[in-house]
């Protein structure tokens, strides 16, 4: 459990950082739409999740769907992706490198 989730993979700290994104900012967690489980990324989804990785659809996007490690502030889809690589309820980074990525996770 991380602030009160249930965060599944390789997770390393009570921050979200796993064995594959372990920086001082990597600290979210994504809820995988597929199986609607909490895991550090996309890596760790596919050595522990659920074998049928799906994205979140564009018209899911006001779901909450990312657990911030820092504060425990789960945000919707839109609200990550407009944030700017900073937590919206206790401003803290995020990994902007994560952008790279979001295509593992949400529909682009």
């Amino acid at each position: 459990m991380i602030k009160g989730q249930n965060v599944r993979g390789s997770v390393l700290d009570d921050e979200t950082r796993c064995a594959h994104y372990h920086k001082e900012i990597d600290r979210i967690a994504i809820k995988f739409y597929c199986c609607q489980t909490y895991y550090p990324c996309h890596s760790c989804h596919e050595e522990d999740g659920c074998g049928s990785a799906k994205v979140w659809p564009k018209e899911r996007f006001d779901e909450k769907a990312v657990l911030c490690g820092g504060c425990g502030h789960e945000l919707t889809v839109q609200e990550y992706l407009d944030c700017q690589s900073k937590c919206p309820n206790c401003s803290t980074s995020f990994n902007p490198g994560c952008s790279l990525h979001k295509h593992f996770y949400f529909e682009t």
